[in-house]
C-alpha cells in the first residue's frame, strides 16, 4: 500500500464513522443541523439569503452510498454554506487593475489558495469597481478554493487577511457556522478531490463541478464533539502517514533501481577478474597479445594496416585503475581491435543499415535494421559486418549503455549512424561478449570525456583507442560471459 492509499483509506475511514470512537454523550448531529437552519433563517431576515435557501429536498436512499453511526446525520452539501464562483473572464481584467493604495481592494488569486498564502499576489481594483462587484467579496473567516488546473486547494482567510474578491479560478465558501470549517476542510480537500469524486469534464477532474451538482452532494455530518476528534486524529495521524510514505517511496525507489545497481556491480566484478576464479592451465594473456601482434604483422605486408598501428603505447602506472590477476594483460583497445575497421562489398549488395532508434540499451546483441543497398550507404555512414561490436558515442544514448554485437546482417554487412563506433578482433583472442560487457562497464560509461553542445555530446577522439583494457585468458573471458549471463538472468527475474 503507497502512502498515497494509505492517507485516502484514513480518510475514508473518516467520514464513515470507523476512525475514532462514537460518544453516546456527544450532543447529536441533529441539534447541529438545527442550529444551521436558525442561522439561515436569521441570514434571510437580514436579507442576506433568499427564501429558497431555506427549502431541503430529502435525501433519497439510493444516494446514500454506505452507513454512518447513529448520531450522525446524512445533509446535503449546500445546506452547510453559501458558495460562490468568481466572475466570469470580461468581468475582470488585467485593464480593470490599479496600483495598490489606501484605497485599493485586493483581487485574491489561485495562488492564494494553492499556497496557503494571503499575501501573494500583485493585483487589486479601484474602490468603485469594487462596489460593483461586491457579490464576489471574501473577508477573514471566508475559505477560497482553487477551481481551474490545481483544482480543490482550499484556504481559509486568517484575521488578519483584507477584505477583498475572489477572481474567475476561485470559489468562496462562506459556512453557516465557524465551528464545522475543520471538518468542512477535511472532507472537500481530501475525501472529495483525492477520492475523485469532483467529476469534471473529460477523463480527469478539470474543474469544479457545477453549483447544482455540488450543493446537492449528500454529506455525512457527525456531531460537533466528533468531528473535533476526527480532525484530531487526522492531524495526529498524517504527518505518521506522510513518513511512511516518503520511506515507502525510498524503498520501491531502491528496489526499482536495485537490479540495474546489481548488474553494474557484477560487470565491473568482472572485469577486475573477481567474478570467477583464475585457471594456472589458461592459455594466459601475454599469448593472445602476441597472436594479435602476429597478425597485425600480417596485415601490414598485405597493406591492410599501417606500420603505426603496430605501435604499442606503454601504460603507464597512474593509468592503471585497479589491481587484475597475474594472468591478465593491461592493454589499450587500440592494440587489441580494429576501430571503425573499413567493409569490402559490391555496391548492389542488400546491407542493414541502423539509424540510431533501432539501437537498444542492453546487455546482449538486440537490434533491428532497415535494408538498404550497400552503394547507397556505404560512403556516408560509418560500415560494419558480422561479428563487429558496437556502441552509441552520443549522449544520452552512451550512457544509457546502447551497445550491441552485430550478428545476422544481409550478406553479413551493414551501416548505420555517424554516431556508432565500431569494434573488430583480430582473429579468435577476444570473446565478443566479454568486449560488450566491458562497453557497458561503469569502468568505461563514467569516466568518458565528451565534447560538443549542451544538447549534443559525444566522446572525445582518442578516449575509446586509448582506454586501458584488462585483457583476461581467452577460456576465462568465456567463463566471465557464462557467469553474467546467468547472474543477468536471475537479477531480471526481481523484476518480474
Amino acid at each position: 500500500m503507497t502512502g498515497k492509499q494509505l492517507k485516502n483509506s484514513i480518510l475514508q475511514w473518516a467520514i464513515q464513522g470507523k476512525l475514532v470512537p462514537q460518544d453516546p454523550n456527544d450532543e447529536p448531529a441533529s441539534v447541529l443541523l438545527e442550529k444551521i437552519r436558525a442561522e439561515k433563517a436569521r441570514l434571510v431576515k437580514e436579507g442576506k439569503l433568499k427564501k429558497k435557501d431555506l427549502e431541503v429536498k430529502p435525501i433519497a436512499e439510493d444516494e446514500i452510498p454506505f452507513e454512518i453511526p447513529k448520531g450522525w446525520e446524512w445533509v446535503r452539501w449546500g445546506e452547510l454554506g453559501e458558495y460562490k464562483k468568481g466572475p466570469f473572464g470580461s468581468s475582470l481584467t488585467k485593464s480593470m487593475f490599479v496600483p495598490n493604495t489606501d484605497e485599493a481592494v485586493k483581487v485574491y488569486e489561485q495562488k492564494n489558495a494553492i499556497q496557503k498564502d494571503y499575501s501573494l499576489g500583485e493585483y487589486y481594483i479601484s474602490k468603485e469597481k469594487y462596489e460593483a462587484m461586491t457579490g464576489f467579496t471574501v473577508r477573514p473567516g471566508d475559505i477560497i478554493v482553487s477551481c481551474a488546473g490545481t483544482i480543490g486547494e482550499t484556504y481559509l482567510l486568517p484575521s488578519e487577511a483584507p477584505i477583498g474578491i475572489i477572481n474567475q479560478a476561485l470559489m468562496r465558501a462562506k459556512l453557516h457556522l465557524d465551528s464545522i470549517i475543520p471538518y468542512w476542510l477535511l472532507y472537500f480537500q481530501y475525501i472529495l478531490l483525492v477520492e475523485n469524486k469532483l467529476k469534471g469534464s473529460g477523463s480527469a477532474i478539470k474543474n469544479i463541478p457545477p453549483f447544482e451538482v455540488l450543493k446537492a452532494m449528500p454529506v455525512p455530518l457527525p456531531p460537533l464533539a466528533e468531528q473535533h476528534r476526527i480532525v484530531a486524529k487526522i492531524e495526529e495521524l498524517m504527518p505518521l502517514v506522510e513518513k511512511y510514505g516518503e520511506t515507502q517511496e525510498a524503498l520501491e525507489e531502491w528496489n526499482n533501481s536495485l537490479p540495474e545497481k546489481l548488474k553494474k556491480s557484477i560487470l565491473q566484478e568482472a572485469i577486475q577478474g573477481k567474478l570467477v576464479p583464475q585457471d594456472p592451465a589458461d592459455e594466459p594473456a601475454s599469448a593472445l597479445l602476441e597472436r594479435i601482434r602476429e597478425e597485425k604483422q600480417r596485415l601490414v605486408k598485405e597493406g591492410k594496416l599501417k606500420k603505426k598501428d603496430l605501435e604499442v603505447k606503454p601504460i603507464t602506472e597512474d593509468e592503471i585503475p585497479f589491481e587484475i590477476p597475474e594472468s591478465w594483460a593491461w592493454v589499450r583497445v587500440f592494440d587489441v581491435f580494429k576501430i571503425n575497421p573499413k567493409v569490402e562489398a559490391k555496391d548492389d549488395q542488400l546491407a542493414a543499415f541502423i539509424p540510431m532508434e533501432k539501437i537498444v540499451a542492453c546487455y546482449g546483441s538486440q537490434f533491428s535494421y532497415d535494408i538498404r543497398k550497400w552503394g547507397e550507404i556505404k560512403k556516408t555512414f560509418t560500415c560494419f559486418a558480422d561479428g563487429d561490436v558496437a556502441f552509441a558515442k552520443i549522449t544520452p544514448c552512451f550512457q544509457n549503455r546502447k551497445s550491441m554485437i552485430l550478428d545476422g546482417l544481409p550478406d553479413g554487412i551493414g551501416a548505420g549512424t555517424t554516431e556508432l563506433k565500431v569494434l573488430r578482433q583480430y582473429s579468435e583472442t577476444i570473446d565478443r561478449k566479454y568486449l560488450l560487457f566491458f562497453l557497458e562497464s561503469s569502468y568505461f560509461i563514467d569516466e568518458a570525456i565528451f565534447k560538443g553542445t549542451a544538447n549534443q555530446q559525444r566522446i572525445v577522439v582518442g578516449y575509446l583507442e586509448n582506454k586501458p583494457f584488462p585483457l583476461p585468458p581467452l577460456a576465462e573471458q568465456r567463463r566471465i560471459v557464462a557467469k553474467i549471463e546467468k547472474l543477468i538472468h536471475e537479477i531480471d527475474k526481481l523484476k518480474a
